[in-house]
């Protein structure tokens, strides 16, 4: 049964592949390199941002839902999670499922029975992702699908009138960046990618904080990535399906996972709303635990052991944006280290960062951490309205603490009333392509990479991000 999902599972993104071909889309299987080399993927001519075939989607409005028509691809690890919380969103039905794991499918409409709901129509076949997109019962395609199905997918689901929301990240390379730009200005269908981190406790805060001028001028940020996943990496069964995040690690360097830690800061510093992301420059050390884990889990002359891996253990980039600030990010998910996002912001009036601890300084005394009481005053006093609303009920439903639960609910809440997003396509195309920009520094000594402007210049007047609530 097992070798059958496999299978299915192998046949199901080959055939995404071809699908993507026929959109215009890069070929899937390029992008782990299984047909050119990771060189000759990064060495791409810089160009000019392609022509638009609609209208800028910045601050877009489309017509109201009373209910939000869902339908789910991919019912592993997250996409399992996910429906858990939208069973519990005010407004929303589960109208179809799909995985290729029979069982998966079967598992979740228990769960959607479960709580006193009617089954989901299901899909198994390998092709059925078009088929949920094709219905005309649907209003949105939310899919928790492995990442080179992402943009794929979600592109699909906007050309047949669907709004896409997709875990991240939801691109791998700069073709598919600028793909999900254009379908959704062609089509004017929202496309939100899943950055559950910017709704955790701490990042709401440090907006809300941000937009009073606690800090002063933001000018400089720190997010990352840093979380120890060598044995999940290696994990052969109940693990990465078909291993793929070691795959990945085979075949390409830089920074391939940059949004946890950048979308929380970017949003807070207006990146895309009055700023822009302008060029960087990256590192990367050698790689050094991959090997050393592999040897002494499956012995040294093991084949893990003697296979080599293009990503390095810790990967540093560097982001200036067009008015002079700055923001480093890093990736690292093979050291011996505790789990962090840093998520640290620097003003001209104090900073504050989270890991390892919450911790806030301002002047006049910004030489020394506020005290405790005086910092909890201060979370107090600037808790983020989605907090105060939704905070309890989140921490019940659980998904990383409450932050999935908040993002799900304010999607919905948003495609209920007919409001903008509060991430849009512009933001899921700048911080996924950072993956691609920091391979290609990386393999150039460090030499710095242009970031294109996704927005075509509609950045420049676009406020930042408000404080957003729910009535």
């Amino acid at each position: 049964m097992k070798d059958n999902n496999n299978n299915s599972r192998r046949k199901f993104i080959k055939i995404a592949a071809a699908g993507s071909a026929a959109i215009g889309l890069v070929q899937v299987s390029n992008v782990f390199g299984s047909q050119i080399s990771a060189e000759e993927q990064i060495s791409y001519k810089e160009k000019k941002a392609p022509a638009s075939r609609g209208k800028s989607v910045m601050g877009l409005r489309c017509e109201p839902l009373k209910t939000v028509r869902i339908g789910l691809i991919g019912l592993g690890m997250r996409g399992s999670g996910s429906l858990g919380r939208l069973l519990q969103v005010d407004g929303t039905e589960i109208i179809a499922i799909a995985d290729v794991v029979p069982k998966a499918v079967k598992d979740a409409n228990k769960q959607i029975t479960d709580a006193g709901l009617k089954p989901a129509i299901e899909y198994t076949g390998d092709e059925d992702w078009k088929k949920i997109c094709e219905r005309d019962d649907i209003d949105l395609i939310y899919q928790c699908t492995p990442w080179l199905l992402h943009t794929t997918i979600a592109v699909y689901a906007m050309k047949h009138g669907k709004h896409a929301a997709c875990e991240v990240p939801s691109a791998v390379t700069l073709d598919e960046c600028w793909d999900l730009v254009n379908t959704a200005e062609e089509t004017q269908r929202h496309f939100m990618m899943l950055e559950n981190c910017c709704y955790d406790f701490f990042e709401l805060n440090t907006l809300n904080m941000a937009r009073n001028g606690v800090f002063g001028d933001i000018h400089y940020a720190e997010g990352a990535y840093i979380h120890d996943l060598r044995w999940l990496k290696f994990l052969k069964e109940g693990g990465y399906h078909d291993m793929w995040r070691l795959e990945f690690s085979k075949k390409h360097t830089g920074d391939p996972y940059p949004t946890h830690g950048l979308g929380p800061v970017a949003q807070i510093m207006g990146i895309n709303r009055g700023d822009r992301f302008d060029y960087l420059s990256s590192i990367s050390t050698n790689q050094f635990s991959m090997s050393l884990y592999a040897q002494e889990k499956f012995g040294v002359n093991s084949p893990e052991a003697i296979q080599a891996y293009k990503l390095g253990d810790m990967n540093t980039t560097i982001i200036h944006s067009l008015k002079g600030k700055t923001i480093m990010i890093q990736h690292d998910t093979s050291s011996p280290r505790p789990y962090s996002r840093i998520h640290r912001i620097s003003g001209t009036k104090g900073m504050a960062v989270k890991y390892p601890e919450e911790q806030i300084a301002l002047e006049p005394n910004a030489h020394e951490f506020l005290k405790k009481e005086d910092f909890e005053a201060l979370m107090k006093k600037y808790e983020h309205p989605l907090a105060t609303q939704m905070g309890e009920k989140a921490k019940k439903v659980g998904g990383h603490g409450g932050m999935d639960f908040i993002m799900d609910y304010r999607l919905i809440y948003c495609l209920r009333k007919g409001l903008p997003l509060d991430q849009d396509v512009y933001d899921a195309a700048a911080w996924c392509s950072i993956g691609p920009l920091s391979e290609k520094s990386v393999l150039s000594r460090g030499n710095s990479v242009d970031v294109p402007d996704f927005t075509r210049g509609a950045w420049e007047n676009a406020a930042p991000w408000p404080i957003v609530t729910i009535e």
